[in-house]
């Protein structure tokens, strides 16, 4: 059982079984921020980027079955022979709170992990808006206004953002100005 994961190995999984264009850029998204999050906590920042570039690895498995969502990432990574019980923890954890899931948010990791995959979709949402569909020249206030809207992007889980903001030791505007910057630093390849 292997122990560790680079991104190389992380990356040859992610092309393996995760197959739909826009998940594939959610992932991403939520590596970048959390390679960014993990560098201003101090904390390894190949491992919180590995763990959120994995954490929707099954999507295109389950076919929609979400009582499955992240169990059968971990069975996944199992089968692959990894055997990293912190981030499958976390994989596990950012499914609380939905249906048929009775996993719970733990360590700053898990509560972090879980705000960071949520905040792609509010960012990314706002930025489909704008005229010219770019990241770049994204204000902070104007995504800020947008989640203190709730039927904007209804499905994006603002108390799971809050919490990470906390677990983070951010307020929650530079949560997101964070998240924005570390998405814009993947502009070309998201294609805004």
């Amino acid at each position: 059982m292997k122990t560790t994961i680079n991104k190389q190995e992380a990356t040859d999984l992610l092309n393996k079984y995760l197959h739909t264009n826009y998940l594939r850029l959610h992932s991403k998204e939520t590596e970048v921020i959390m390679r960014a999050l993990a560098k201003r906590a101090g904390e390894d920042e190949e491992f919180w980027g590995l763990c959120g570039l994995l954490h929707d690895l099954d999507l295109d498995v389950i076919n929609n079955d979400m009582t499955k969502h992240g169990k059968t990432t971990v069975e996944l990574l199992k089968e692959e022979n990894y055997n990293i019980p912190e981030m499958f923890q976390a994989i596990l954890a950012h499914v609380e709170g939905v249906e048929g899931h009775n996993y719970k948010r733990v360590s700053d990791l898990d509560y972090i992990l879980s705000g960071a995959e949520n905040i792609t979709g509010l960012i990314s949402a706002y930025v489909i808006l704008r005229p010219d569909k770019k990241i770049e020249g994204v204000k902070t206030k104007s995504v800020m206004k947008k989640f203190k809207s709730p039927a904007f992007a209804a499905k994006v889980n603002r108390n799971l953002i809050r919490d990470a903001a906390e677990h983070a030791g951010m307020e929650l505007n530079d949560f997101i100005d964070l998240s924005i910057k570390a998405m814009a630093t993947i502009s070309d390849e998201l294609g805004m």
